[in-house]
């Protein structure tokens, strides 16, 4: 079982992001000379491939850039140098063994949107085809399933889970490091929701219709600060489904909507990396209720640590 949400129009023969656990998958990992597929290069890409739990073959290599000069900071982040790529082979080689290494596979790979543009774009370019593999995120499941983590980076899931993260920043190694995470937050999920599908069920994002949410509740603190003010969600909540959020809500004497309008008191802002409609990082909820705040209204932006805190006072 799995869930599938549908990714971005720009690259629109990209595989499909799944919230899943399967048993046979290749991890994934490069090192690039920087953050932008459009300007940036791939200077090492890196495979596992794991089939029925085991780990069956390795892939790893560097990439040349045509003598251009690695920067300081990249030499020092992943102890590549430009010395190192001068032999190595050239990008559309390595894509097309990459290619052919992992097959049909489901990829994983930690914040694994970075490595599939860079894959995409590059296979575009290069081979003149997309890369279409369907891939799973572990900063993704992370972020579900360890919300009392500082942050999700993947050297914290590594201490989180006492994994060895020393030679972190070669891409074979974070392979090897994201596959253990994989491994450990696949446990988390059957310790904390006593079964794969069940996690998964817990994370399927419903069209959810706040406003026919009831309360059963007569009688309301009418100095709480949600009484009588009307509330609307955008993006994915960390610690609690928008089902649960909305009904604290209305339990409070508050109402909730689906849509930002004139009335609307406050906007609680929640994971929006995977939320539809995102353009320059921001939901049309929130571009719409940042103009009407512009426009005079007394609506307020609030994040969901400050919501939580809001209910905590209470």
């Amino acid at each position: 079982m799995e869930i599938i949400f549908k990714t971005s129009n720009q690259r629109k023969y990209k595989g499909k992001s799944l919230i899943s656990f399967p048993d046979s998958y290749c991890i994934i990992d490069l090192e690039t000379t920087g953050l932008d597929p459009f300007f940036d290069r791939i200077i090492e890409v890196s495979a596992i491939k794991i089939c029925n739990g085991n780990i069956i073959d390795k892939f790893t290599s560097l990439a040349n850039i045509d003598n251009d000069e690695l920067s300081s900071f990249i030499t020092q982040l992943t102890g590549i140098t430009t010395e190192m790529l001068i032999d190595a082979p050239n990008l559309n080689d390595v894509l097309s063994e990459f290619i052919d290494f992992i097959g049909d596979n489901i990829i994983i790979g930690h914040n694994a949107n970075f490595d599939i543009n860079f894959i995409y774009d590059n296979c575009m370019t290069l081979l003149n085809k997309p890369f279409t593999n369907d891939f799973i995120d572990t900063l993704r499941l992370a972020r579900r399933l360890l919300p009392e983590l500082k942050n999700h980076k993947l050297v914290t899931l590594a201490n989180n889970y006492n994994i060895n993260y020393s030679n972190a920043h070669r891409a074979l190694s974070d392979c090897e490091i994201t596959y253990n995470c994989y491994i450990n937050l696949k446990n988390e999920a059957l310790q904390k929701y006593g079964s794969i599908d069940a996690f998964i069920n817990s994370c399927k994002y419903h069209n959810l219709k706040v406003s026919e949410i009831t309360t059963s509740k007569t009688e309301f603190d009418t100095s709480n600060p949600f009484y009588n003010k009307v509330c609307v969600f955008t993006g994915k909540l960390d610690k609690m489904t928008r089902a649960n959020a909305a009904q604290m809500v209305v339990d409070l004497g508050g109402i909730c909507n689906n849509s930002i309008t004139q009335k609307t008191d406050y906007l609680i802002l929640g994971n929006t990396d995977y939320a539809k409609n995102v353009k320059d990082g921001k939901t049309a909820k929130l571009k719409k209720a940042q103009n009407l705040i512009l426009n005079g209204s007394e609506l307020e932006i609030i994040t969901e640590n400050v919501f939580y805190e809001m209910l905590s006072n209470i």
